[in-house]
């Protein structure tokens, strides 16, 4: 099954846009799991599991996250996308590249060893870096296109011929999508960017965007200019503000209510 297909249909059967970003962080995390459980961060993972997966299209994971703690990280992040019910998308977040015989190993380990549906890919390489992920077709790689952070504005913004640096890279991306496998992230916390990388990018290329909750994005913007003419093609990431909704032991009942939330608000907008 392609991506977008993939996509969609979760999209159309939980009526959401939102994706929860797990990353697992001890300081964080309810105390109580590290004096009741033998595999805390795992059982987090499930509970947060269990109590969203109605609510999501996706599931995002920051693999520093997981890979700060070696082999025992990688063996979490295995069983954590083992959990994840296999018609909800599931996004390794890495922003990977390299010449290209080494991004053709970060596609191999990412899609294949790890069995992503996507991933994120830095695209200043140029398409020698790109190409080896987008040769996995049914899959998808969301290239950075206009990052979430403050700081994005020291390269992103530089101009060639009048033309900022984030437009020139959604036109790659756009040329680039001849398999219909390419995305772009682009973050919450620059909505009118946002509204410009739509335009280029069109109705089919989905959208992965950060910065909605913790990060002050806002939510009219960014499902008003995020999404396609079908209010569909976007992914709205949200992470700390839902997995660590509640610190006791009705944890998982708070991120609940938490997503719930946002999707109900996402949805307002749509």
């Amino acid at each position: 099954m392609k991506f977008n297909e993939k996509l969609e249909k979760i999209v159309n059967k939980n009526n959401s846009l939102l994706c929860v970003g797990l990353d697992i962080d001890q300081e964080k995390m309810p105390k109580f799991l590290f004096d009741s459980s033998k595999t805390p961060y795992l059982d987090f993972n499930k509970s947060i599991i269990d109590a969203t997966k109605d609510l999501v299209c996706a599931y995002k994971i920051n693999m520093a996250f997981y890979e700060v703690f070696g082999k025992e990280g990688f063996d979490l992040l295995e069983k954590t996308i083992a959990y994840i019910p296999k018609n909800i998308v599931v996004i390794l977040d890495g922003k990977r590249n390299d010449i290209g015989n080494t991004a053709k190993k970060y596609a191999q380990s990412l899609f294949e060893t790890f069995n992503a549906d996507a991933v994120t890919v830095n695209p200043y390489l140029g398409i020698d870096g790109v190409k080896p992920f987008l040769e996995y077709k049914d899959k998808c790689s969301f290239i950075l296109c206009r990052t979430s952070n403050t700081s994005a504005r020291d390269f992103q913004d530089l101009e060639s011929n009048k033309i900022p640096l984030y437009e020139i890279v959604a036109n790659k991306i756009k040329d680039w999508n001849s398999y219909g496998n390419c995305g772009a992230v682009v973050g919450a916390t620059y909505p009118d960017e946002l509204q410009k990388i739509r335009a280029l990018l069109g109705d089919e290329i989905p959208i992965l965007i950060p910065g909605i909750g913790a990060q002050g994005g806002d939510v009219e913007k960014t499902v008003k200019y995020g999404t396609n003419k079908d209010g569909k093609m976007a992914i709205i990431v949200s992470g700390r503000s839902i997995i660590y909704a509640g610190n006791d032991k009705n944890f998982a009942e708070k991120s609940r209510e938490a997503a719930k939330n946002l999707r109900s608000k996402i949805n307002k907008y749509r």
